[in-house]
């Protein structure tokens, strides 16, 4: 864990983590399976982080590349013919929307990071961060779907609005690493998502929003395809 970090942040982040989780398991009707590699991953990536695996980061490849590679390849996996059929059937889209409320405490755990030098400014809202719009907006777009006040195209849009937000944070969180191509946070690197528990970060909780997002969007619009077209 990070010296001198408040054990509240710490506790804070594991806490939105479990939550992340516990969503995203209810809004793809509750998956055992999945559900526990889900958690298998999460343990794992927590434990290597643990032993300071991912502080060294002068290696080649970078060490960091087992956690971005093997959770692209997840998202990927998640996209195939078979996966997407079952996530069809199963998908609560008036669940998976209110997933994105994390993003609140995340943002807010950034920040906190930022204030103890852990990671730069362009990674919170005060910076480049603008993700916490998705998470406010969250709640308000749920429930409006849920009335009938909000149509499947409204929250199609809403949704990939959402996926540029958070494909946007997570490029400026890597390019701020410690990395051989960072590109911002050379005076105060994003060091934070090397340790645990902030490691599920990357590891878990955003590719989760990410696969969420990419999924309702695949779902609505083959809901809304007899109309797709002229819509665009």
């Amino acid at each position: 864990m990070i010296e001198n970090l408040p054990n509240w942040i710490n506790i804070s982040f594991f806490l939105v983590t479990l939550i992340t989780i516990g969503i995203f398991y209810i809004s793809n009707g509750r998956p055992k399976k999945l559900l526990l590699l889900i958690l298998l991953w999460s343990a794992i990536q927590s434990i290597i982080a643990f032993t300071g695996f991912y502080q060294i980061t002068d290696t080649t490849p970078p060490r960091f590349a087992l956690v971005l590679l093997p959770s692209a390849l997840s998202i990927l996996f998640g996209m195939s013919s078979k996966n997407l059929k079952w996530m069809f059937a199963t998908r609560k889209i008036e669940v998976s929307t209110f997933l994105h409320c994390i993003r609140i405490p995340v943002e807010f755990i950034l920040l906190y990071l930022f204030l103890n030098k852990t990671i730069p400014k362009t990674m919170t809202f005060e910076g480049l961060n603008f993700d916490i719009i998705a998470g406010i907006t969250a709640p308000l777009v749920g429930l409006l779907y849920i009335k009938g006040k909000l149509g499947k195209k409204g929250l199609l849009i809403w949704n990939v609005l959402g996926l540029i937000l958070i494909f946007t944070i997570l490029t400026i969180g890597i390019l701020s690493s410690e990395l051989p191509f960072q590109q911002f946070g050379f005076e105060q690197p994003n060091r934070a998502i090397d340790y645990f528990p902030f490691i599920l970060l990357p590891a878990t909780v955003v590719p989760m929003v990410i696969y969420t997002h990419l999924t309702d969007i695949i779902k609505l619009r083959k809901e809304i395809e007899p109309n797709f077209r002229k819509w665009m």
